[in-house]
């Protein structure tokens, strides 16, 4: 009998032993198969994930022809009066072209009343094809660029053209609706304040403005309408306009006066221009700042005396709430980049006179 309990605890040591030892290799050996299986499938995603790529086109890169704007280089303006940045087209829209135009009689006084039907629309030298919109325009967001002239040549004059800028400035930006933007300019443009609709910046950017130093006018009004307006975002249709204090002398530029006419009709602005010659006689600068403006659609005032200066800025606040706008579709509008001329005729020649701008360029594929 003891012989058979001794017998019987030994074989069930030796079975609690061997049930162990089943247990810790059948659980090895678990292990060591998923590890197989983990490795197995994760070698086989790998080799997918390598063909869907090899069978994937290549990211896009901009083409050798192009900058990182998008623009060719052949539009590039180069110059040292800033930056070699793009010189981008006047943006048109789908096969339609935006205008601001004012509208005076005989006398200079200006007419607000008129109707679609009173006008006679042509583009480059064809009639409009389609005029999908028109109305009298009072109250469109601004965009207004404030150039002064801070040269030798406008230093008695300079407190009094600065204090009528800021009456201009108070007077015409609404806060939450219009910007606009301060840029002094003598050998170089310097702005003082960038866009923004609050007032009291922009009556501190006009008078951080020192008088000193040569003119380049034309190199300001380039920068104006490239680096500044051509940049600015615009969120629905907007009214653009540069208002220009100079005697028009420019002694310094790099660009010429064309040059910056054209660049301005680029950004799509009109152009005021307030000379501040005081001598009381038109000189050859005053042509200049008449061409600019004539060009632009806007107007060139000649403040005589120093306290009319006040009176050409209360006038421009005046007509840029009193203009039509128009949106209309070209007969054959190409995107060939050539300058296209715009033409808004009354047909009562003899009672209405309009004011547009000259053209626009055409975009570019």
């Amino acid at each position: 009998m003891r012989r058979e309990r001794i017998g019987k605890a030994v074989a069930d040591i030796i079975k609690k032993k061997m049930g162990s030892f089943l247990t810790r290799h059948i659980f090895r050996s678990s292990v060591r198969w998923a590890a197989v299986l983990l490795l197995v499938t994760g070698l086989r995603e790998f080799r997918m994930m390598q063909a869907a790529a090899s069978q994937s086109p290549p990211a896009q890169t901009p083409a050798a022809t192009q900058n990182a704007a998008g623009q060719n280089p052949a539009d590039q303006k180069s110059g040292e009066q800033g930056t070699n940045g793009d010189v981008p087209r006047i943006k048109v829209g789908t096969n339609e072209v935006n205008v601001v135009f004012t509208v005076t009689d005989k006398h200079g006084k200006r007419i607000t009343d008129l109707k679609q039907a009173d006008f006679r629309f042509v583009d480059d030298n064809k009639p409009a094809a389609e005029i999908r919109s028109f109305h009298a325009e009072t109250n469109l967001p601004l965009q207004v660029g404030l150039l002064i002239d801070a040269s030798n040549s406008v230093r008695d004059r300079f407190k009094f053209e600065q204090e009528s800028a800021i009456e201009f400035l108070n007077q015409t930006v609404r806060r939450g609706y219009d910007q606009a933007m301060v840029v002094g300019f003598d050998a170089t443009p310097e702005v003082t304040q960038d866009f923004t609709d609050d007032t009291e910046k922009l009556g501190k950017g006009v008078r951080m403005l020192r008088p000193g130093g040569g003119t380049a006018l034309y190199d300001a009004l380039y920068y104006a309408g490239r680096d500044k307006l051509l940049k600015k975002a615009q969120n629905g249709p907007t009214r653009r306009a540069i208002i220009l204090l100079s005697d028009g002398e420019d002694n310094l530029s790099h660009v010429t006066r064309e040059e910056a006419i054209e660049m301005a009709q680029r950004a799509e602005a009109i152009v005021y221009t307030i000379s501040t010659n005081v001598s009381g006689t038109k000189g050859a600068g005053d042509k200049v700042m008449e061409r600019i403006a004539d060009a632009t659609g806007g107007r060139a005032f000649f403040p005589f005396q120093i306290r009319d200066v006040a009176n050409a800025f209360a006038e421009i606040q005046d007509e840029l709430r009193s203009q039509y706008a128009v949106s209309y579709k070209p007969a054959d509008l190409k995107s060939d980049g050539h300058f296209r001329t715009i033409e808004i005729v009354a047909l009562d020649r003899k009672s209405f006179r309009v004011r547009a701008r000259r053209g626009y360029y055409a975009p570019v594929q």
